[in-house]
């Protein structure tokens, strides 16, 4: 049995992060050493420091929609709020699932209305979790366009103060609409400093992967291994691989920048492995995951991330966990909070080599 206390851990709640520092990268950086066991306090533009000319970034090119949508029941004029957690394109074109308030008086057939009518969301079905299926309708032009107007940005729940700048949610490098959470770690990164990586011969590659808000779920079992993981729509396409595999022979190191990219990149991977019976190469793909992983796993295609400070008891914290030992991560925490680091989606980095 694994124990998901053996990943807690006490925060401050002054600690969490409840806006953005200015520039991007200028969050702190803590520096774990997996070799020597080592931590280091630096800035994050110093990451510079660390990645070595060959080195390739992999990158979630996720965009977060505007994904809190506030509305009324079409006839009867009721307030609703849909909070969208997911594209499902396996059910149709535009069809999402979502968390509805009140969920009680939502049901199937209903159309719910925003932005006076600029947005219809027709609910389809209840999902096992208590959300709903509901497919999405433009007045005009494309739905994430009119998400674009009607639609409020999803911070997470631990986020309390409004945010002025709905871009500061985003990546610089965010390009492909999908995602009802920003891959964080990402959020450190400005034009130029992505320059200066490249000037220096590190190169920068992209993968997708569309977050849903059940990143944010708890986990509720005792035994980790009794989690159920969410499916996730990922792709990894030709370009990509490639780079990836030139890397590779060439002998540098794949850099993931943030969780999203690390389960990416595993999940291609471990694939790969299983359809070519080759262990050092991936091949494109497009598709869904729901790997987990756990202290044990075998990393396949990471060789160092990058990454923010998670919640206690959480699927990512077991995952930086199997990346670079429960030891090590642990008392990197504890380092973090003693030097009041900032945590969580607006908080500071870790570069994990």
């Amino acid at each position: 049995m694994t124990s998901i206390a053996d990943y807690d851990y006490d925060l401050p709640p002054e600690l969490i992060a409840q806006t953005p520092i200015e520039p991007r990268d200028s969050s702190r950086l803590l520096v774990v050493d997996r070799a020597t066991q080592s931590l280091e306090q630096r800035v994050f533009r110093d990451i510079v420091a660390y990645l070595r000319p060959g080195d390739l970034l992999v990158a979630n090119q996720s965009r977060v929609l505007p994904a809190r949508l506030q509305g009324v029941k079409e006839g009867s004029g009721g307030q609703v709020e849909l909070l969208l957690l997911a594209i499902r394109a396996d059910r149709g074109v535009d069809h999402w699932e979502a968390l509805a308030r009140p969920g009680r008086r939502i049901h199937a057939g209903q159309r719910l209305l925003f932005g006076d009518g600029l947005l219809t969301a027709e609910v389809m079905e209840p999902t096992p979790s208590g959300g709903r299926i509901v497919r999405l309708v433009a007045r005009e032009g494309t739905v994430a366009e009119a998400l674009e107007r009607v639609g409020r940005m999803p911070l997470p729940p631990y986020i309390h103060t409004p945010l002025a700048d709905a871009e500061r949610y985003q990546t610089v490098y965010a390009r492909v609409p999908g995602s009802a959470a920003a891959p964080t770690a990402g959020l450190h990164f400005t034009p130029e400093l992505l320059a200066t990586l490249q000037a220096q011969g590190v190169g920068l590659a992209y993968v997708t992967l569309h977050i849903g808000l059940d990143t944010f779920r708890p986990v509720a079992e005792a035994d980790l291994s009794q989690h159920v993981m969410h499916s996730e729509a990922i792709e990894l396409d030709e370009e990509t691989a490639a780079r990836i595999n030139a890397t590779r022979r060439a002998g540098g190191r794949i850099v993931a920048v943030g969780t999203t990219a690390v389960r990416t990149l595993e999940a291609v991977a471990k694939l790969t492995a299983e359809v070519e019976g080759a262990s050092d190469v991936v091949m494109p793909y497009r598709g869904r995951t729901d790997l987990f992983i756990t202290p044990g796993y075998q990393f396949r295609a990471v060789d160092a991330m990058i990454t923010n400070f998670h919640l206690p008891r959480s699927t990512l914290l077991a995952l930086v966990s199997a990346f670079a030992g429960r030891d090590l991560i642990l008392r990197a925490y504890h380092e973090a909070i003693a030097a009041r680091f900032r945590f969580y989606s607006f908080g500071d980095a870790m570069l994990i080599v």
